[in-house]
């Protein structure tokens, strides 16, 4: 019924009779709203609630269940449904919330390309890449762009953090305002306090005149904070404080100073683990990764190393003002295979240096100084790939007996040095014998391979 009141008015419904169905149709073709009923005979709505935000979370879902079942709907709805209808269902009220979820995903979409526009004329960072891992990536920043929340961001180190960090930052309402990094392992820890907090004339020897933090700097955008997890226990204190109450002092200073800074931090070591270990405070961590978003390191997404690759180059030999050099299939076929410890930051640096390397108009593996332990070994054929199973099975069979014989007598008379008794006596066959199966397949009398 109520695919035929959808169907009547020109929509294209796909069916799924459980969670399971409904899984694979929405890995299939991502449809434009999600109709489902919070009782299925396998699984349920929730299911399918979640594998419907997990494609797409901007995408709508409108659940259904029994007049009695309402607080399910009301739970359904806390964890991202749109609406729900209560059974027996209206038509004419399906077609209204149908076409009002499509009418919010529209403006949804639009407003996403006008804040995506917007960010690149504030000098957005683009990301390179249409892998699937990265895809969802991106997603979640822009998911996390539309909030103030305080976002770590985890990663191996080259994976491109800052990048991300810069890129949540330009989508964000504070992309106006500034965009302030600080990278906590790169500054002497007695000097990583006076960067984040700034000091008052004579805090300290050298200290000739007041000079600002990092967090007053970023005032009305955005602090990263880089590798956080170097950070002292001391001024973890200290930080936690400043994040909780948005106040702080300068070093030497007693006047309490007030900001409005959006927090975004990174690290590439494991910070679970060093709480475990007692090396990073757990309410910090906790404070920190209120969003916590994981960069995918390039092994990853291997099929974005071919459009990074090409983009290095490109901006490397404009850079240099030379004419742009290609790849040759064999280089792509050698990037692809590399396992990337260092990451994109590995790849550009590599990229760079074979450009200025190469001597003609393409980049070749030659130019391209990548270490071996860390190239993927290229599975091996699968011979059974090239032989043919056409025909019954005793034809077949007959077949691969005739070529092993004919590729074991080929190298018997090789390894003999073309001397066809001694093949004889290494096969264990007599020489007649031999020179008669030679005669049946094809084999010269002089074959020596």
């Amino acid at each position: 019924m109520l695919r035929h009141a959808l169907e009547s008015q020109g929509f294209v419904v796909v069916e799924a009779r459980d969670e399971q169905e409904a899984r694979a149709s929405l890995a299939a073709s991502l449809p434009s709203v999600v109709l489902t009923d919070l009782r299925l005979p396998v699984g349920d709505g929730f299911g399918v609630l979640r594998a419907a935000k997990d494609a797409d979370p901007d995408l709508p879902v409108i659940v259904m269940t029994a007049y009695g079942s309402i607080q399910d709907a009301v739970a359904a709805m806390k964890d991202g449904a749109l609406d729900f209808l209560a059974k027996p269902v209206d038509p004419e009220h399906l077609l209204f919330m149908v076409e009002r979820a499509l009418a919010q995903r529209r403006l949804m979409s639009e407003y996403n390309l006008l804040k995506e526009e917007a960010a690149r004329r504030r000098g957005m960072p683009e990301i390179i890449g249409e892998s699937s891992v990265l895809r969802q990536t991106i997603q979640s920043v822009q998911r996390a762009a539309g909030s103030d929340t305080t976002v770590l961001l985890e990663g191996e180190s080259g994976t491109g953090k800052e990048l991300f960090a810069r890129a949540l930052h330009a989508l964000s309402e504070r992309g106006p305002g500034p965009f302030i990094a600080i990278n906590c392992a790169a500054i002497p820890e007695t000097l990583l306090e006076a960067e984040l907090f700034g000091y008052e004339k004579g805090a300290f020897t050298g200290a000739s005149q007041r000079k600002p933090g990092r967090f007053e700097l970023a005032q009305r955008g955005t602090l990263f904070l880089d590798e956080v997890g170097e950070l002292p226990m001391p001024l973890q204190a200290k930080l936690l404080r400043a994040i909780e109450t948005k106040r702080f002092e300068r070093l030497g200073g007693t006047a309490t100073i007030q900001v409005d800074v959006r927090l975004v931090a990174a690290t590439n070591r494991g910070l679970r683990q060093a709480v475990a270990n007692r090396q990073f405070r757990e309410d910090l961590f906790f404070r920190l990764s209120v969003f916590p978003l994981t960069i995918p390191p390039l092994r990853d997404r291997p099929s974005d190393i071919p459009l990074l690759a090409r983009h290095f180059v490109e901006r490397t030999c404009r850079d240099l003002g030379r004419r742009t050099l290609t790849l040759s299939d064999r280089t792509v076929q050698l990037l692809s295979s590399y396992q990337w410890p260092g990451n994109v930051r590995e790849l550009q640096n590599a990229v760079e240096r074979a450009v200025i390397l190469a001597d003609g108009d393409a980049l070749r593996p030659g130019h391209l100084n990548l270490q071996a332990g860390a190239i993927r070994a290229v599975p091996p054929a699968d011979p059974w790939e090239s032989i043919d199973l056409d025909g019954t099975l005793s034809e077949a069979m007959a077949r691969v007996a005739a070529e092993v014989e004919r590729r074991k007598i080929v190298r018997a008379i090789r390894d003999a040095g073309g001397d066809r008794g001694r093949a004889a006596d290494m096969l264990q066959v007599g020489y007649k014998a031999l020179h008669s199966k030679m005669r049946d397949l094809g084999i010269d009398a002089d074959a020596r391979g």
